[in-house]
């Protein structure tokens, strides 16, 4: 607010002096030289003695305090005040500090239920200690890393792990800090709690990036780092050959033209504000810069280049069952869990307009599956060791699963009165725009394009295939994306990384830029990242990258304008014909012009009408990967790839 009041103030001040000279004795163009001069000169004297570095700020200074020593007061105010609304216009994309650490603080849990003298009792998290058994209900997060010892349950670890699936944990598996429990009920022993647990290895992760990761350099100031030296070089021998005082500082004042204080910012706010309405939150100009260097980008897979949530992808069914009459049972008994593979049949068979019967008993399995009656017949739904338990189909079962798994995929079979019936088979699916995506981004430049994933490298590949993404690291936590990031920056490459969970934040915040999933990812990752995606449209990275570029070109053709006219009137200023004030307004032209390109910026994108796939229905995928049971038939949805 103080700097808008200054620039307004200035602004009269320039007026009053141009249209009356001095009031009083004492020219109006004075207020322009303190208010706007002075913090520019304090600027940059912190950046020469701290720093030791010269930027846009030394040169502008210069030009200010050598036309103030010759008497040219409204030369110097015009120059001040100009800097400062570039300085204004440049603050305003500034993003504000980000908070990624506090919101992963409060997304830890904050209490546990531990047992002490054979009650379950609810503690701080400071008094749980090593040993301590823990109980952890349906939908709740678990608070410590350790071992199951009693129970079964599915957790969900796609916030930390990004693996697609929930896993199904019973006796001797690990669970960890920040998963959530989707269903059952389980007893873990704590074996790491505090700072010891992944999750806080996480989120000292994210610290130690937000430290190492140096302010980028604009470039503006690259420039002004060859600039300040040439102008004082000139300028000295200018006044040394023709002993011309007010030659030498015009040339330190046409030297500092405006237009090159707001080339940058008016291109920045220009390609910001073009993303805004397009959907695209790049929270600083320093980000917008670096999307359009990059020139590798790093994919999360869950939630980024797929969908993150789990959909029905085929059904398979013996010769005699129609695929409808195998959703149909698998539906009935399913819509009595809440587990997420539950959810997901249930859901299929309502796109499909499946008439879901009432079963006429309901028994869940913890982390196998449910069984029931339905019109007198017994009902068995879930996964192979379950069905080996209730010896159905082993040998025949293990070979479709080991299939399934290698495609990526979880099957879910179905059985009536101990004869298997068919499959359902699910996965989390790939974005449409997925491969479009990838190919526009070879298109722009992106030569090293990779995807990041918790899961096994069956589904990742599968994954990867459909996206069209090569390069494929499966299996990797937190700190692995961390490192894979590191080892990209070790190359030279200017990388971006895409995701969406907790466990992208790291990666985020160590990429020169990080690029969050908005819609349906978590706070942190927001909050971690340069640029935010405000939908699930995965296409706008490549929009981002297309706008980013295109920003650099404006600025770069800006400073060539702003260069190519200050070059004619160092030329003008150096024979005398060209005086203080002239150089002056030399700037409000070339400014003008240099506001007028970067003013293209808003409309680069436009309102384009991109052509949608059309998605399968009933959330069934595009390509066969079902293979038949028996002497069956795969039945998929009716619009195959």
């Amino acid at each position: 607010m103080m700097q808008k009041i200054a620039m307004i103030v200035s602004g009269a001040g320039l007026l009053v002096s141009w249209l009356y000279g001095e009031l009083w004795g004492l020219n109006p163009s004075w207020l322009a030289v303190i208010l706007c001069g002075v913090p520019i000169a304090w600027a940059a004297l912190k950046e020469l003695i701290h720093e030791r570095t010269i930027n846009s700020d030394v040169l502008v200074t210069t030009a200010i305090v050598a036309a103030v020593g010759i008497g040219e007061i409204f030369a110097a105010g015009e120059v001040a005040l100009i800097m400062m609304i570039g300085m204004w216009l440049e603050n305003r994309t500034v993003a504000r500090a980000a908070s990624a650490l506090e919101e992963m603080v409060q997304l830890a849990p904050q209490t546990a239920r531990v047992k002490r003298n054979e009650e379950w009792v609810e503690v701080s998290l400071a008094e749980v200690v090593c040993g301590d058994l823990i109980l952890v209900k349906p939908g709740e997060k678990v608070p410590v890393d350790g071992v199951v010892s009693s129970g079964e349950a599915a957790v969900n670890q796609a916030a930390l792990t990004g693996e697609s699936l929930p896993v199904e944990k019973r006796s001797g598996d690990e669970v960890f800090m920040g998963t959530i429990n989707t269903n059952g009920v389980i007893e873990v022993c704590a074996q790491k709690i505090g700072d010891e647990t992944t999750f806080a290895k996480v989120t000292r992760l994210v610290a130690e990036a937000m430290e190492r990761k140096a302010p980028v350099q604009r470039l503006l100031d690259r420039w002004a780092a060859w600039i300040v030296p040439s102008s004082l070089t000139l300028a000295v021998l200018m006044y040394v050959f023709t002993g011309d005082l007010v030659r030498a500082v015009t040339i330190l004042i046409v030297f500092c033209p405006c237009a090159l204080v707001l080339a940058t910012p008016t291109a920045i706010m220009a390609g910001i504000g073009n993303a805004a309405k397009h959907g695209i939150l790049i929270k600083s100009g320093v980000a917008l810069e670096q999307i359009g260097l990059v020139n590798a980008l790093l994919f999360d897979k869950t939630g980024t280049l797929t969908e993150g949530k789990l959909q029905v992808t085929g059904i398979a069914r013996q010769s005699h069952q129609e695929p409808e009459d195998v959703l149909r049972l698998a539906a009935a008994l399913e819509i009595h869990s809440e587990h997420p593979v539950a959810q997901a049949i249930v859901r299929a068979a309502s796109e499909r307009k499946v008439e879901i019967p009432e079963a006429e008993s309901f028994l869940v399995h913890p982390g196998n599956g449910v069984s029931g009656l339905l019109e007198g017949r017994e009902l068995l739904v879930g996964n192979r060791r379950f069905f080996a338990e209730m010896g159905v189909g082993t040998k025949e079962l293990e070979h479709i699963q080991k299939e399934q798994e290698q495609a990526g995929h979880t099957a879910v079979f179905v059985a009536r009165d101990g004869e298997l019936i068919g499959m359902v088979s699910l996965a989390d699916r790939v974005r449409v725009e997925s491969r479009e995506t990838i190919d526009r981004l070879h298109l722009h430049g992106v030569g090293d394009i990779a995807m990041l994933t918790g899961d096994n490298r069956g589904a990742a590949g599968q994954i990867a295939k459909q996206a069209g993404v090569t390069t494929v690291y499966a299996e990797q936590f937190p700190e692995a994306k961390y490192e894979r990031v590191e080892e990209y920056r070790k190359r030279g490459l200017i990388v971006g990384m895409v995701g969406d969970g907790i466990n992208d934040a790291p990666a985020l915040t160590s990429a020169h830029v990080g690029i969050a999933m908005g819609a349906g990812g978590t706070q942190i990752a927001a909050e971690a990242a340069d640029i935010v995606i405000m939908t699930d449209d995965v296409s706008k990275v490549a929009d981002a990258v297309q706008l980013g570029r295109k920003t650099l070109r404006v600025i770069r053709e800006n400073l060539i304008i702003s260069s190519a006219i200050n070059a004619a009137a160092i030329a003008l200023a150096m024979t005398g014909l060209l005086g203080p004030v002239g150089g002056a307004f030399v700037h409000n032209a070339t400014s003008v012009l240099v506001v007028l390109n970067s003013a293209r910026l808003i409309h680069y994108l436009g309102q384009k009408q991109k052509e949608k796939r059309k998605t399968p229905p009933a959330g069934l995928c595009e390509s066969c990967t079902i293979t038949c049971m028996g002497k069956g038939t795969c039945e998929l949805s009716a619009s195959k790839g």
